[in-house]
């Protein structure tokens, strides 16, 4: 075996014996057994690295960082803005003996309440269903057919104070139902919204994190994070059961709130 072989230590070895209390004696042993003149110019560069290892052990607590203390706080800002758009769900609905005498029934009703709400210039007008289906009869366990029922809807938007008259001008028409009406802004005016309850919430949550500090005598150093949520409230509901319920009945837009959470992870000291 060489001689480099027979005086090779290994870090690990050299690590035990710098963290390891070790008697003077067994110290003693391990170095002259480590210069062993076999090959001096290896035996005392080991000793130069044992040396090392032995004035300066490691200790892995001083190689974490230091934590910095840090302070959460959560704000909410709440704007609430006038609903000026009105969403109808509206159609016709037919029922008869024969599928066929049903279906252009509805195809008749409904293009002439399509084209009197183009005429009116809703706004995203879409059909948002169509069905055609039979209806049965159960008698004595036994099951007859007693004809068909059809039904044809669309949805459209537009402004609230113009809903009263077209309402009652589409029933006249050709509609049969009215199954929804939901309330909103405007795009932009919800844009504008979130931007003014972004804003409130976070003031507050500045007000927040400034009036713990303060009571515990600590300083704002930096803002280390920022989280953002926002959230609207559901859009205000006016359900219908049939067209004749609106006849004359004044429809008027209520409010909406948009809501907006910002958190803040700060620094102090």
């Amino acid at each position: 075996m060489s001689d480099i072989n027979q005086d090779k230590i290994t870090l690990t070895h050299l690590q035990k014996l710098g963290s390891s209390p070790c008697p003077k004696p067994l110290w003693h042993d391990c170095l002259v057994k480590l210069v062993k003149p076999r090959n001096l110019l290896n035996s005392l560069c080991y000793v130069a690295f044992a040396t090392l290892v032995i004035l300066n052990p490691i200790h892995p607590a001083l190689a974490q960082e230091q934590v910095t203390p840090t302070l959460t706080v959560t704000g909410e800002g709440i704007e609430t803005i006038s609903a000026t758009l009105i969403q109808v769900n509206l159609g016709v609905e037919i029922q008869g003996e024969k599928a066929i005498a049903v279906q252009e029934e509805i195809a008749k009703r409904t293009t002439a309440v399509v084209n009197f709400l183009k005429e009116r210039r809703v706004e995203k007008l879409q059909t948002t269903g169509f069905r055609l289906q039979p209806q049965y009869r159960y008698e004595n366990n036994q099951r007859s057919l007693v004809g068909y029922v059809g039904v044809n809807t669309v949805s459209f938007q537009l402004p609230v104070e113009k809903i009263g008259n077209l309402l009652d001008e589409a029933v006249k028409i050709g509609a049969t139902r009215i199954d929804s009406i939901s309330f909103t802004a405007t795009a932009q005016e919800l844009a504008a919204a979130e931007k003014e309850a972004l804003r409130k919430a976070t003031q507050d949550a500045q007000e927040q994190a400034e009036a713990v500090l303060r009571a515990l005598n600590l300083t704002a150093t930096e803002i280390i994070k920022i989280d953002i949520k926002r959230s609207s409230s559901p859009q205000p509901r006016l359900g219908i059961q049939s067209a004749a319920a609106t006849n004359g009945t004044p429809i008027i837009g209520g409010e909406q709130k948009v809501r907006a959470f910002v958190t803040l992870q700060i620094s102090y000291q």
